[in-house]
Order: C-alpha cells, then sequence, then structure tokens
C-alpha cells in the first residue's frame, strides 16, 4: 500500500493525518496551540509554536509507522486561511506574531477603503472579495504603518509575508520553497481571480511590496522536498497544498457547478461551485477560487460566518457553563426549545449577509425562567441561522435549487445540531464520515499530483459514505425559529 501524509494547520491546532490512497484515516496526531488576545477584537498566534508542533506532530506520526515510511508518497498541506506571517527570509523564523483571520485590527484601514465606491467597486471586480478586515492585506497594510522596523525590513527585502501554507513550506524545504497555492493567494484581496496573478494595482492599493510575496502555483504542483528536520530517513516532496474550505469542497467530491458544502469548524465556511466562470454575487456572499487545475480555474460563491464552534468555546472558557464541547448536545435537548433565547456571536462583527465589523455580540430574549440550558442551546441554534443566512442569499444568486448539502468539521459530531440544521434549512444534511474533510481534500489532491489518479472523475469512485439528516420539524415552526432569529440580529445591528 501507499500513503499521504498530511499537515492540517487550523486556527486552533496542529494535525498531522495519515491516509491511504482510499481516503481511509490511517492514524492522526494533534497539538493545540495559544491564543493570544492582546486587545479587544485582536487575535494572534505565535508562529514559531505553529511550526514547533507542526514538526512535533509529524514526529509522533512517523514514529509510530517507521514501517510503512517507504511507502509514504507525499506530504501535503491545508491550512487557516487568511492569517498571515512576516518572518525572515534567512532563517525562516517568523518576525513577530502571526495575525489570524479573526483579528479585525485593520477595520480603519477598510473603513476608509470602502469610503470610495470606485475603489470598492474596483477591488470586487479583481479579487471577487468585499473590502474588509476578514482578509489578509489590511492585515499586512496596519504592520507597514504601525512596525516602522518590520516595514523598513520588508522593504529591503530580508522579510518575506505570507499566509501560513507558504511559511510552512519554507521551513519545511529549510527556506528553499517560497511559495503558496491559488486557493490562499486569492483570500488577501491582492490577487487577481481573473488573470491569476498578483494584482499590481491592489498591491500598491495597500502598500505592499510584491518581491515580499510568494510564487502562486496550483495545488497538485511542487512545493519542493522536506526531511522534516531529519525525521525522514529520505526527503519526501510536497504537493496538494489548498486553503481548509476549498480543501473540504475537494474532499466532498462538489465538482459540478451547484454542489455545496459547509465546513463547521472555529468559523464557517458555505462553498457553493459555480463552474468555471467568475460570477459576482449581489448579496452578502463573495466569489473565490475553489482551485486550479491544468491551468483551468473552478470558482465558488462563498458564505463566510466568523464565529461557530468558536461560540461554543466561548460558553466553555469565558462563562464556563460547560466542561467539554461534547456536553452541548445533552443539555439542548433538555427542554423543549429555544424560550425565545438568542445568542448573536457578533465577538468580531458580524459577516455575511450583514458585513458590520461594529455589531457586537447579544444574549436577548431571557426572562426569569431562562437558565444555562436556554443559552447553550441558543450557541448550538446560532451555528445554524447563520449558516441559513448565507445559504438562503447564494442559492438566489446562482439561480439553482439546491436539494442536499454536504458537510463536515468537528461540531457534526453533535446531533442536535445537525438535525436542526436540516430541520432549519428545509434540506437533507449528508455529513461525511470523515469529520475533518481538509486534510483529506490535500490528499486526494496530492495524489492527483503524484499521478495516482488522472482525474476528478476517479475521485468520484472512492468510497465515501454520509450520515444524512432530513426535515422532521414543522415548516411553520422552524420559519417562527427564524424569524425570531432576524428580529434579534436587528438588535446588533449598528
Amino acid at each position: 500500500m501507499n500513503y499521504i501524509l498530511c499537515i492540517d494547520q487550523s486556527t486552533s491546532a496542529t494535525k498531522a493525518l495519515l491516509f491511504d490512497l482510499q481516503g481511509r484515516v490511517v492514524d492522526r496526531e494533534s497539538e493545540s496551540h495559544r491564543q493570544y488576545y492582546p486587545k479587544p477584537g485582536w487575535v494572534e498566534h505565535d508562529a514559531e509554536e505553529i511550526w514547533t508542533n507542526t514538526r512535533l506532530v509529524l514526529t509522533r506520526l512517523i514514529e509510530r509507522h517507521r514501517e510503512i515510511e517507504p511507502e509514504i508518497l507525499r506530504l501535503s498541506i491545508t491550512n487557516q486561511r487568511e492569517t498571515v506571517v512576516v518572518f525572515d527570509r534567512k532563517t525562516g523564523k517568523p518576525l513577530r506574531r502571526a495575525i489570524v483571520w479573526q483579528c479585525r485590527r485593520g477595520d480603519e484601514i477598510c473603513r476608509n477603503l470602502r469610503k470610495d465606491k470606485g475603489c470598492e467597486s474596483e477591488v470586487r471586480q479583481k479579487t471577487g472579495l468585499k473590502i474588509d478586515t476578514y482578509f489578509s492585506a489590511s492585515k499586512l497594510a496596519w504592520i507597514l504603518r504601525e512596525e516602522p522596523d518590520i516595514a523598513s525590513r520588508i522593504e529591503d527585502g530580508s522579510a518575506l509575508l505570507g499566509t501560513i501554507d507558504s511559511y510552512l513550506i519554507y521551513r519545511l524545504t529549510n527556506q528553499q520553497v517560497f511559495a503558496t497555492d491559488h486557493t490562499n493567494a486569492c483570500r488577501t484581496l491582492l490577487f487577481n481571480i481573473s488573470s491569476l496573478k498578483w494584482d499590481e494595482e491592489l498591491l500598491g492599493l495597500f502598500g505592499i511590496p510584491r518581491n515580499a510575496l510568494p510564487e502562486v502555483r496550483e495545488s497538485t504542483a511542487g512545493f519542493g522536498d522536506t526531511d522534516i528536520s531529519g525525521v525522514l530517513k529520505k526527503r519526501l516532496k510536497i504537493s496538494g497544498v489548498m486553503g481548509d474550505s476549498q480543501a473540504s469542497l475537494f474532499a466532498q467530491r462538489c465538482f459540478s457547478p451547484g454542489m455545496v458544502k459547509v465546513t463547521f469548524g472555529s468559523g464557517s465556511s458555505v462553498l457553493l461551485n459555480i463552474g468555471n466562470q467568475v460570477k459576482l454575487t449581489e448579496s452578502g456572499a463573495v466569489t473565490t477560487l475553489a482551485w486550479v487545475m491544468r491551468g483551468q480555474p473552478t470558482f465558488a460563491f462563498e458564505g463566510l460566518i466568523n464565529y461557530s464552534s468558536a461560540t461554543i468555546s466561548w460558553i466553555k472558557d469565558q462563562l464556563h457553563l460547560i466542561d467539554d464541547p461534547a456536553e452541548t448536545e445533552d443539555l439542548a435537548t433538555r427542554i423543549p426549545d429555544n424560550g425565545g433565547v438568542y445568542l448573536i456571536p457578533a465577538f468580531s462583527g458580524l459577516s455575511a449577509p450583514y458585513w458590520d465589523s461594529d455589531a457586537r455580540a447579544a444574549i436577548v430574549g431571557m426572562t426569569a425562567h431562562s437558565g444555562r440550558n436556554h443559552i447553550v442551546r441558543a450557541a448550538l441554534e446560532s451555528i445554524a441561522y447563520q449558516l441559513k443566512d448565507v445559504l438562503g442569499e447564494m442559492e438566489e444568486d446562482a439561480g439553482i435549487s439546491l436539494s442536499f448539502i454536504r458537510a463536515d468539521g468537528g461540531p457534526t459530531a453533535n446531533r442536535f445540531l445537525m438535525q436542526f440544521t436540516s430541520d432549519l434549512v428545509g434540506l437533507e444534511l449528508q455529513v461525511a464520515d470523515v469529520p475533518e474533510c481538509s486534510p483529506l481534500g490535500a490528499s486526494l489532491c496530492a495524489a492527483i499530483g503524484a499521478g495516482i489518479y488522472a482525474s476528478l472523475g476517479e475521485l468520484e469512485n472512492l468510497r465515501h459514505p454520509f450520515v444524512k439528516y432530513r426535515r422532521k420539524m414543522e415548516p411553520e415552526l422552524a420559519d417562527r425559529y427564524y424569524s425570531g432569529w432576524k428580529q434579534a440580529v436587528k438588535r446588533v445591528l449598528v
């Protein structure tokens, strides 16, 4: 047998997974990293800690499987998108903490740019995205404006800028390869999704030097090779590099226009395949590259949700209502309904379809009867409400009628959440048997790059069972729940 090794570098942890060529998980290893919150709305990671954890999880996994090391064909990478790292060209070491996709420090920069409607329209046409600090460019512009020592190093070429994938590739290859893939580049607000190149006008708009950014390659391309700091006995080729949401779409075999998936994670990403032509939405969704293969791009509409399972982490770590996220399913089902309680998780503003960076979180509708179970249930329900928000508008913009949704991510283990989601959106929810599809997608992409599979059609024949949830709730009740959510959201919009 042969295998693909994968790094899954997410917002909360770094994982290493070993897949066989049928897409089955042989083994996995994980290590969490610390979250830094230096100011309200700011979020950072220690990129050196992430690199240390990457080597750690890979080493643990490889040591357990030394007997099959010669049969490992590729190392693939999937990663949290939009998060940016500034690192030394010579050593690869980070020069400051990474600024995470959730961080809102670029709000002022984005607000000033949005005042020029012509500028906003041009950025939208070129990138498919909105001018929002969710994406990378304003984070980089903030560093250049506020940290002159680092700015001077970026200008003189001794420092590099990249998303997490390009940073890890640089470290893994001993500073030999500085490259990213299209699915990560297109999330920066600096990449033209029609020309498939870094855009000089956008770089000028945000003040980003082109020579500080990585080369952009197809996900199936080669990204150098590595021995993982001496852990491997022979060097392993790196291939199959994809941002986590697009990798999940790939793993779910959403290869045809009209197919949609949702990844439930710290935040959630809803992706709808729209085919090979760029199309902009009229709603709050954005247009993104799903992947580029053999020079042919595939595009998708994406609805972005800032806080999904991160809301569950909040009620655990900040409110101390639970000790483990697994408790939420039982607590939510102890009450017959939500009692009119809604939690709007606008901890860093609301993304699609509202795009209100000034909105702030709230729990509304509480009475003297409300208690712990109501808040826990409201936190879970908020994930489904936000999904319905973005899915409805994406469906309308695409001009199609959806018949099912494919789902993945850790929260899919919560049966209450999955059933409530199916009830609320009124569609069959097909939950993947692999909870984390992103590393699977990157690994399948690496297998194509290695020539193991010749086409997307061959991947469709692989075993991929689902757990299916179908609507049980009366549509009128689902509509009442959702109407209550819309009223609650109005209270936090600025």
